[in-house]
């Protein structure tokens, strides 16, 4: 993996970005803005400054729903297969407005499925263990580990602090206290309008505090559990004749289900057994005499949006 804890500008990701930069895309619009005239083109149709603009383009590319591709040594967008999926033009799109949370749900894995690139996300779902845990904590944890797990240098502790504030104000609603002394929603645009904050994986507690428990995700619609579920399992069987994964991988792997969506062993196992059930056995799994491995049938592998189609098709 490259460290990249920079390219956001600070600004956490907002409902309408990602609708906006396919839509800027599709109307013959770039976001480079190395180029005057394509920066000035996209400030004026995106109605952002060039700050936004480069944050816009950083979280269309980090969630996959824009590919980057160079051509004649200049680097030119393409709208990625997901992107369609969610975000197409006109009426193709399945939810462009993230209206449903399993929408939201979807976002969160294409954001954190990536062993390409390791940002303070990344590094918070796939490879750290705490679930209470301080911010201060965390920024040490963080740039310690990326040393270990990253190819190129990490630049310096006050970059990485930088990306730990943008991923807690991506995902964490903000609180303070009322005139009763309760916790209320605190009113700042910019703690509200991140959709990833809806999900409830990361609580502000206050002082710099933060929980993020292991839960069953009872919110997490099966569809789009099964569809990263076929993603993990691809992955990790590329190289073998057998599609199977053993439950710990499912559980605690870097980019496995278990990680990205952080679900305790309990609420793992429940959606198993609504996958097996809800996939008639094209997903399957074994719990006896110690043995616990999850087998997705071929057919499952090859079309992992079919899951998503029925989830959709259920508006």
């Amino acid at each position: 993996m490259k460290a990249k804890f920079t390219g956001h500008d600070t600004f956490p990701l907002r409902y309408g970005w990602l609708h906006k930069a396919i839509n800027h895309l599709n109307s013959g619009g770039k976001l480079q803005t190395s180029n005057e005239e394509g920066t000035r083109d996209a400030i004026v149709k995106l109605g952002v400054g060039k700050n936004m603009v480069n944050a816009i383009r950083y979280w269309a590319e980090a969630s996959g729903v824009l590919n980057v591709a160079m051509r004649n040594g200049s680097v030119e967008h393409e709208i990625s297969d997901a992107g369609n999926y969610l975000f197409g033009k006109e009426s193709s799109g399945k939810d462009p407005y993230l209206e449903r949370v399993g929408s939201v749900w979807l976002l969160h894995f294409w954001l954190n499925f990536n062993s390409e690139y390791l940002t303070a996300y990344r590094y918070f779902f796939n490879y750290s263990n705490v679930q209470h845990f301080e911010k201060s904590k965390l920024i040490v944890d963080c740039e310690a580990d990326a040393k270990t797990l990253v190819t190129n240098e990490v630049s310096s502790i006050s970059t990485v602090k930088k990306d730990i504030d943008c991923f807690l104000n991506v995902y964490s609603k903000k609180f303070k206290a009322n005139n009763t002394s309760k916790k209320q929603l605190q009113i700042n645009e910019d703690h509200f309008t991140s959709p990833l904050a809806e999900l409830n994986l990361v609580q502000d507690n206050g002082g710099g505090f933060y929980v993020s428990d292991l839960a069953e995700r009872p919110d997490l619609p099966i569809e789009v559990f099964i569809y990263a579920l076929v993603y993990f399992v691809k992955q990790e069987t590329l190289d073998s004749k057998i599609n199977a994964v053993d439950f710990d991988s499912l559980l605690s792997k870097p980019c496995s289900p278990g990680r990205i969506f952080r679900l305790s062993e309990t609420g793992l196992g429940q959606k198993l057994d609504l996958a097996q059930e809800y996939t008639q056995g094209g997903v399957s799994w074994i719990d006896s005499l110690g043995l616990r491995q999850v087998k997705v049938e071929q057919s499952d592998l090859d079309s992992p949006f079919k899951y998503l189609d029925k989830f959709y098709g259920e508006q």
